[in-house]
């Protein structure tokens, strides 16, 4: 009698699905793991089915169910926002192509367009970003948020000074573009001192913690800080 099709093995047990990439030639090992990684990630697979253009809109959909971040006819500004997750989850969830608020995602590299979304190439530390910013928004931003990090060197505690600093100007700039009373959300590396970063937006906003999205990976050493209540 032939075996019907299925996923178990002859041993009874159930068939390992995953996929396993073999080392190409040229290819370093390290770089066959992200791929092996990258093809089964679930989230990977839930942004190619859902039309997000990365993972990480599954982060900030999750920071949104916790903490309430976008509301219908709210200005947000993503930094660093290429490829673009974060700006598509904003543009749906602020109602911008119903013609409720306004939605901005800068970066230094070059993004394909976005409905509903305004993009722009600059780099947010040059000085008359501001400006520019406030003239695309049409006003102050209600929340600015940034999923930016640095190139990793793969050495830790570099890297998470590198972050940290990258994260620090984030936070500075959010201070001179935010409405009173509006929300900054940055992605930070744990190491110890993004306690420091804590302890300053606590000066600055009404309140401040830590959180870590499901969608964030578990071995990873990300986390995210979410500021309310900008006292301006």
């Amino acid at each position: 009698m032939k075996k019907p099709p299925g996923n178990k093995d002859n041993r009874g047990g159930q068939r390992d699905l995953s996929v396993r990439v073999r080392t190409a030639k040229g290819r370093k090992t390290s770089s066959t793991l992200w791929l092996q990684r990258q093809l089964n990630d679930p989230y990977v697979k839930m942004a190619k089915r859902d039309g997000y253009r990365s993972r990480a809109a599954y982060k900030l959909l999750e920071l949104d169910e916790k903490f309430h971040l976008l509301k219908p006819g709210l200005r947000v500004l993503d930094l660093g926002a290429a490829p673009g997750g974060w700006t598509q989850v904003a543009v749906a969830r602020v109602g911008t192509l119903e013609g409720k608020g306004a939605v901005l995602g800068l970066d230094i590299l070059p993004m394909q367009a976005i409905p509903g979304a305004t993009l722009m190439q600059i780099d947010f530390m040059a000085d008359d970003a501001p400006e520019k910013i406030r003239a695309a928004l049409g006003g102050p931003a209600d929340l600015v948020l940034s999923d930016m990090a640095p190139n990793t060197t793969g050495h830790a505690a570099t890297d998470h000074i590198r972050i940290l600093a990258m994260v620090e100007a984030a936070a500075l700039f959010a201070t001179e573009v935010l409405t009173p009373g509006g929300t900054f959300v940055c992605k930070v590396r744990q190491g110890g001192m993004e306690g420091q970063l804590l302890t300053q937006l606590k000066q600055k906003f009404a309140k401040a913690s830590h959180a870590k999205p499901k969608a964030s990976r578990a071995d990873s050493a990300e986390t995210f800080l979410v500021a309310t209540g900008f006292k301006g």
